[in-house]
């Protein structure tokens, strides 16, 4: 019983770590419209489907339209982000190869110069 309580307690930690590195694109765009159901018992219900039909058509396109921007909005901020902190590693990474290309350039001509005054080749 113990341990069934401690997964179950860790299980909203888990939640509440995972769920700020997800950004919900439909967070911002209310409820998806929902898809109607056709009726074609006679003209008037097949008619009343077609209405109904091109009511959920603007909605779902209006609705995808939103959920497409608010993703592509999100998808930026992500790359923006890995792009800086790239940016970042890269120029650390970098810096320690040139201070050791550096180091063996001068430690190199040090060691040549040395040779030379000791009367090695």
């Amino acid at each position: 019983m113990k341990i069934v309580s401690s997964v179950l307690r860790s299980i909203p930690v888990l939640a509440l770590t995972i769920s700020p590195a997800f950004a919900d694109p439909v967070a911002h765009c209310g409820r998806e419209p929902e898809a109607p159901s056709v009726t074609a018992t006679d003209t008037a219900h097949y008619n009343a489907s077609v209405d109904r039909f091109q009511t959920y058509e603007k909605a779902a396109r209006a609705y995808n339209s939103c959920v497409t921007t608010q993703a592509q909005r999100e998808e930026s901020a992500i790359s923006e982000d890995a792009r800086a902190r790239i940016a970042k590693i890269h120029a650390v990474s970098s810096g320690v190869q040139q201070r050791i290309a550096g180091n063996f350039s001068h430690i190199s001509a040090q060691l040549t110069a040395a040779g030379k005054k000791l009367g090695h080749k």
